[in-house]
């Protein structure tokens, strides 16, 4: 099994391309992933499966880059940082074309709960349910969906689904 640094330089340029995406910034990027690696090396104790090295250090990069964009939109100490675009932009969008193969009731609640952000009281009242029934259809409806983004990419879902190319 290759070193740690071995696999994370081994994949040096994917990393780039990832956090390159995201700050539409080539040297930026390059210092991103930098700083991801310096850290990553630090921690690297914290590591306990090498085969899901590559995985782990895109954990490390991801919030490094929302490190970076929350030190970008904090500078006046009175405005709410913009973060959420960044966690949205930075995740995997291949559990949309998941929605259609679920239950439809299960579907349509992610698709009003969790993208349209539709108020849960609302959306209870519409349904004709309680709110706690509410919740345990949305339990459901996300356990749902974790299943299957599990079985469609296997490890980046478990370990944070990280723009794969499902």
């Amino acid at each position: 099994m290759p070193t740690l640094e071995v696999q994370l330089v081994g994949h040096l340029e994917v990393f780039t391309a990832f956090a390159r995406k995201r700050t539409r910034d080539e040297d930026l990027a390059r210092e991103v992933v930098q700083v991801a690696l310096v850290k990553a090396l630090e921690r690297a104790d914290d590591l306990r499966d090498e085969e899901r090295a590559v995985a782990w250090f895109y954990r490390i990069l991801r919030n490094a880059l929302v490190d970076l964009h929350r030190g970008r939109t904090m500078e006046p100490l009175d405005e709410e940082p913009v973060a959420p675009a960044v966690i949205e932009e930075v995740a995997c969008a291949c559990f949309r074309e998941l929605l259609p193969g679920m239950k439809p009731e299960y579907a349509q609640l992610i698709e009003r709960l969790d993208l349209g952000e539709e108020s849960p009281a609302d959306v209870a009242a519409q349904l004709g349910i309680t709110p706690n029934n509410l919740k345990v259809r949305r339990h459901r409806a996300r356990k749902q969906l974790r299943a299957r983004l599990e079985d469609l990419c296997r490890l980046c879902a478990r370990h944070g689904c990280l723009d794969c190319t499902c």
